[in-house]
């Protein structure tokens, strides 16, 4: 059985209509679900969100344009500066929109992460327990 692989990273954080913010990015990649990152974003201890991302979408988000609907990552560069901008896009709003924020990350910190997942299970070997996820299913109806 494969550790589960954690690292905390501080990302910037931009909400509609306001400056970078910094928080912390808690990321958490567990063997037995091995297609998932889970990150959670804090400050001063609160729990901002929490989502689960794609840990090949991530991979991808480091070199090109990724993702559709509610996730979307690209690289940016900014000089010798590389970053990853995820974009977030949460409930409608009553006039249409979307809340959206969007999270810079350091790119080689994003990137060390992964390899430490890739260590733990490397692509192609990853398997799911279909007995596991069919009792999921059936238990959350």
């Amino acid at each position: 059985m494969n550790p589960i692989v954690h690292r905390t990273l501080v990302v910037q954080l931009r909400a509609e209509g306001t400056a970078r913010c910094p928080v912390l990015a808690h990321l958490s990649y567990d063997p037995e679900d091995p297609f998932a990152v889970t990150v959670m974003f804090t400050l001063d201890g609160r729990v901002l969100a929490r989502w689960r991302l794609d840990r090949e979408m991530l991979n991808e988000g480091l070199r090109d344009p990724v993702g559709h609907g509610d996730v979307r990552l690209r690289p940016v560069r900014q000089g010798r500066w590389r970053e990853v901008r995820m974009d977030f896009l949460g409930d409608p709003l009553p006039g249409g929109e979307r809340h959206h924020a969007v999270v810079f990350a350091w790119a080689p910190a994003l990137a060390s992460f992964l390899g430490d997942t890739y260590m733990a299970v490397p692509p192609g070997t990853e398997q799911v327990r279909m007995d596991d996820v069919l009792a999921e299913i059936l238990a959350t109806g």
